[in-house]
């Protein structure tokens, strides 16, 4: 059987992923949680613009309508 969307997604908690932006921007951090909305929760955020590290949050939760992508990430 296939695996579903959030099958995926569940296989990534506790792990670095990069959550892509309608906007444009990308927030990178250790998905922490999740709803069937994609509203999503990251600890020790970082706002990327340009490839480049603008804002860094504790904690913070996204709006599924904001989410472009999820992506696991390999943190070096």
């Amino acid at each position: 059987m296939a695996e579903r969307p959030l099958d995926v997604i569940h296989k990534s908690l506790e792990k670095d992923v990069l959550v892509l932006l309608k906007r444009g921007g990308e927030i990178r951090g250790k998905l922490i949680g999740y709803d069937i909305h994609l509203n999503v929760v990251l600890a020790n955020a970082d706002l990327i613009q340009d490839s480049e590290v603008v804002k860094s949050y504790g904690k913070i939760v996204v709006r599924g309508d904001n989410v472009l992508a999820i992506s696991p990430v390999e943190i070096e």
